[in-house]
């Protein structure tokens, strides 16, 4: 059965701050609850369950929404703080998810899917990883060697990020927002036919009014807001037919299951 992950990394919004804007934290949080209660609204119409990796410190700050949002979404752990990374923060972000929705915290993706040690996720108690993209993004990364298909290694199961079978063209938000959307929609589905699964990620930000925040390059700031909303309720409902929508924790488990059968 095909398996449709949709998944949203739940931050603060610093990507302002990567070009140019001076944001308090309180405003870079606000920012992203915004777009996540938008989001999340439009999500349960359809209704899709999602997988949202979550900073413990944005968590922190939004307590009583994660530990809502818990009840249907499956949270995961998106690292301590979006702009700094630490070992230690692999168990201190999961201990801190799990305290706040009462629910295990089995799964990790390191924020602009950078690499992670495999012991510390061990050694952390994790299940599975999706930090890993394999595409390739001129000054970020360059995976084009590395698996488009989920693998074990050892104990940790590695869910990379959809991208097209033989161009490795990234499935990921900026392509959403980019390509021509009929385009985009049947490189998705033909994805999802090639490989059984598709594992797509946004940021909710992306989901609420971006412009007052000229200084982002029109590239990340297009379709927001409504439209952007509108333009994935489409998408899944496109996609609807074609596959079954599953949490990360969902498909890490029967995939498994099916190793061990």
């Amino acid at each position: 059965m095909r398996q449709i992950m949709f998944t949203v990394d739940v931050e603060e919004f610093d990507t302002a701050l990567e070009y140019g804007h001076s944001l308090s934290i309180n405003e870079q949080l606000a920012v992203s609850t915004r777009g996540l209660r938008l989001l999340t609204d439009r999500l349960a119409i359809l209704p899709v369950r999602a997988t949202l990796f979550t900073t413990a410190n944005y968590a922190f700050h939004e307590p009583d929404l994660i530990r809502k949002l818990s009840a249907t979404h499956e949270i995961a752990s998106h690292g301590f703080y979006h702009t700094t990374f630490e070992p230690a923060d692999l168990l201190k972000s999961r201990r801190m998810l799990e305290s706040i929705t009462g629910k295990p915290v089995v799964g990790f993706r390191r924020a602009r899917m950078g690499a992670v040690d495999e012991a510390d996720l061990r050694e952390a108690g994790y299940r599975y990883n999706s930090s890993l993209h394999p595409t390739f993004l001129p000054g970020r990364y360059n995976h084009l060697k590395a698996p488009r298909k989920p693998f074990l290694s050892g104990t940790i199961l590695h869910i990379p990020a959809s991208v097209t079978p033989r161009l490795r063209l990234p499935l990921f938000w900026l392509s959403l927002k980019n390509f021509p959307f009929a385009i985009y929609k049947n490189l998705c589905l033909h994805t999802l036919r090639a490989d059984g699964f598709l594992n797509l990620y946004v940021h909710p930000w992306e989901f609420t009014d971006l412009s007052a925040y000229a200084k982002i390059p029109a590239y990340v700031r297009r379709y927001s807001n409504q439209r952007l909303l509108d333009r994935v309720e489409t998408l899944l409902r496109y996609l609807g037919p074609h596959g079954t929508f599953q949490t990360m924790q969902e498909f890490s488990e029967t995939f498994q299951h099916t190793l061990k059968a």
